[in-house]
């Protein structure tokens, strides 16, 4: 229906209801021999008129009134009284008398006429979508104002699949009630018999305050239904405007495993970003990107997007600039191995901070290429960081990882070394330098999660190393916004770690992945493929003597600084190239754990 043909039917009926309201509370009231013609015609002009005004003033032509409720009732209820008060005027001005049941009787007749006239609509529509046999019966976890709205949003809508009938929250004032007509079940304990009751193939998460480790509880329930179960968004995704309140998606092992958001101080790290030329290396990367988004947010003057490949830089590039129009973006394809090309770079821009994420970080391929791990790693941050030295920089962020605690791979031992080259720089320059250090991050490149996701793709086996093998886990943006945190509050050398809570084993890992992909263990499978060169069973945030136990911003700890023999990493860097790949992962490793004082101690083969 256009909103021509509905604006004048709902015109039409109305003034035929405050018609038929007016002159039926007359003859009711009033005998035919004491009835004023004129009092009736002039009551009925001055109510239609009234009528007409209150119900453009409250809008009641424009409500969509198949989804009424008491807001537009009360709409209503403010456009009949004040109409009626009108009218009331009209006849003491007038007749010098008030027609007091008359009018009274008027104003009920016109709610309830008016009032059954627009509701009717909603009558109608609940009926229309109220059973359909062919809709998935859905049971909603939550029965407050989350489960509420995911509800009336199922009934509503013409296209869900879904029929929701019944609830389960563990309120005990909510238990045997209904709400809009859909029972509250029981308590979450309940909630396998509930399923097999009711017949349920189709579960919502909808309670969005639910902490980490409430929904990974609540999953856990819902997986052993073998059930599919969805969630409605987190408050941070609704009141960050990402999603709405009624967008239903899969649960993602991100809210299994990821921590609760650490908030950050905007104020502090906008004193840093806002209005400079802020620089990035490895901006394509996962985190280098994110970084990028992050730092945007906070109005910069110009941001630099430096990386070596040229499509990832492309991709950022083309994800911001429409968003941002009004930030300068410069982009730069540049190996922060080549030394002169990053001392240009810098030096053009002269940025006023540098966030530091270009490196190579795969444990298995650094361990066959150690040459590699150095020359990325080490020689590539000490390139940048002499040259935000030479440039006057501000701050220099780089982005470590626990693997660099106690290494037993090249790629650990090669950002431990990064990271002494960084505390070494901070004690001869006028830049503050620091190193930030996390776990894995859940969805970067490379990570487990998406090697998991293509072998559960593939039909399995899903490979894990060992059974026992534990990780520590974050969010991209959570990764990122640390690093932009401790960029704030650093004074200088330090070595800023979150506290991300406990461990994961990879084998839940594995198993939650399988459960989200709707299969089971034993459809799947999980192989144990053994420890692979270089890795440890479980990773640490800080060595025994780097340990900092108070807390310098919520979750984040600030690491101890050991002495540094920076002279043997620059001998290291001289001679590398020399060396056979043994004995370049032999010296990496020799170096981190701080076992040689000189490179003569070193298998060199000339």
């Amino acid at each position: 229906m256009s909103y021509k043909l509905r604006l004048s039917l709902l015109i039409l009926v109305d003034s035929l209801i405050v018609l038929l309201s007016i002159y039926f509370s007359y003859w009711l009231l009033i005998p035919t021999s004491q009835i004023v013609p004129t009092a009736i015609l002039v009551s009925s002009i001055a109510l239609f008129f009234s009528h007409h005004i209150f119900a453009h003033i409250f809008k009641l032509y424009k409500r969509a009134w198949s989804y009424a409720s008491i807001k537009e009732l009360s709409a209503i209820f403010s456009a009949v009284t004040l109409s009626i008060a009108v009218l009331a005027v009209i006849q003491l001005i007038g007749f010098q008398t008030l027609y007091t049941r008359t009018l009274l009787v008027t104003w009920m007749l016109h709610i309830l006429l008016i009032g059954a006239s627009r509701f009717s609509w909603r009558v109608y529509r609940d009926t229309k979508f109220k059973v359909d046999k062919d809709k998935k019966r859905t049971l909603i976890v939550g029965a407050g104002n989350g489960g509420t709205l995911v509800a009336r949003q199922l009934m509503n809508s013409e296209k869900s699949e879904l029929r929701p009938v019944a609830f389960i929250d563990d309120d005990s004032k909510k238990q045997g009630l209904e709400i809009m007509d859909i029972p509250v079940l029981g308590r979450l304990e309940w909630l396998q018999s509930v399923v097999e009751q009711k017949n349920i193939e189709h579960i919502i998460i909808a309670i969005p305050s639910l902490s980490k480790q409430q929904l990974n509880d609540i999953f856990s329930r819902c997986a052993e239904t073998k059930v599919k179960t969805q969630i409605m968004p987190s408050v941070e995704d609704i009141m960050s405007g990402k999603v709405s309140v009624n967008e239903i998606r899969d649960v993602q092992v991100e809210d299994l495993l990821g921590r609760e958001p650490v908030k950050l101080d905007t104020e502090k790290i906008g004193n840093k970003l806002t209005g400079e030329t802020i620089m990035v290396t490895g901006a394509g990367g996962s985190i280098g990107s994110e970084v990028c988004r992050q730092i945007i947010k906070f109005n910069p003057k110009k941001l630099v997007l430096l990386g070596h490949g040229e499509n990832s830089i492309y991709d950022i590039e083309m994800e911001l600039r429409p968003k941002y129009p009004n930030i300068e973006l410069e982009t730069e394809i540049a190996d922060v191995q080549d030394r002169e090309r990053i001392m240009g770079a810098v030096g053009k821009h002269q940025p006023h901070v540098i966030y530091h994420a270009a490196a190579h970080k795969h444990v298995p391929l650094m361990e066959r290429n150690p040459h590699e791990a150095i020359k990325n790693n080490v020689i590539g941050t000490k390139n940048v960081a002499e040259a935000a030295d030479q440039s006057g920089v501000y701050s220099f962020v780089m982005i470590s990882t626990d693997k660099a605690v106690n290494p037993t791979s090249v790629m650990g031992a090669s950002k431990r070394i990064a990271e002494m080259i960084v505390q070494h720089m901070d004690m001869v320059s006028n830049t503050k330098f620091v190193a930030v250090r996390f776990g894995n991050v859940l969805g970067s490149r490379g990570s487990v999660i998406p090697l998991f996701k293509k072998q559960i793709e593939a039909g399995g086996p899903v490979t894990v190393t060992h059974p026992d093998m534990t990780r520590y886990f974050m969010t991209i943006p959570e990764a990122s916004r640390l690093v932009l945190q401790a960029g704030a509050i650093a004074k200088g050398g330090e070595t800023f770690v979150l506290d991300m809570g406990e461990p994961v084993k990879i084998v839940d890992l594995a198993k939650n992945l399988i459960r989200l992909s709707g299969f089971t263990e034993e459809e799947i499978g999980i192989k144990y493929a053994g420890i692979r060169p270089g890795e440890k069973l479980f990773e640490e945030l800080l060595g025994d003597n780097e340990v900092h136990k108070e807390q310098i911003y919520p979750k984040i700890y600030r690491g101890k600084t050991p002495p540094v023999n920076v002279n043997v990493i620059y001998e290291l860097v001289e001679n590398f190239y020399y060396m056979r790949a043994d004995d370049v992962r032999e010296s990496v490793l020799d170096i981190a754990h701080f076992k040689v004082e000189s490179l003569k101690e070193l298998a060199v083969n000339n």
